[in-house]
């Protein structure tokens, strides 16, 4: 995927939870493109998190014998906070 491909927005992780890809950013060692994106379920932790593009773009199996799917789906733009 080319960097103007990319969309922010809310995206469907393949397990079920949903994530709010909030732009594109460079990993400072290696120069890679990463998604900046936050979780949008509670749980500990740091609620920010990076993953490269070419790993959040790909088509994963979840079972198997299963239909290959996107890791990440687009579900669409954020509303803007009321």
């Amino acid at each position: 995927m080319k960097h103007s491909d990319f969309k922010p927005g809310v995206y469907r992780h393949y397990k079920g939870n949903y994530y709010l890809a909030l732009g594109l950013a460079r990993e400072d060692e290696t120069d890679a493109t990463v998604v900046v994106y936050t979780r949008l379920y509670p749980r500990e932790g740091l609620p920010m998190s990076t993953r490269r593009l070419s790993v959040w773009t790909e088509t994963v199996t979840a079972v198997a014998g299963g239909e290959p799917q996107p890791r990440f789906a687009y579900v669409g733009h954020a509303s803007p906070a009321a």
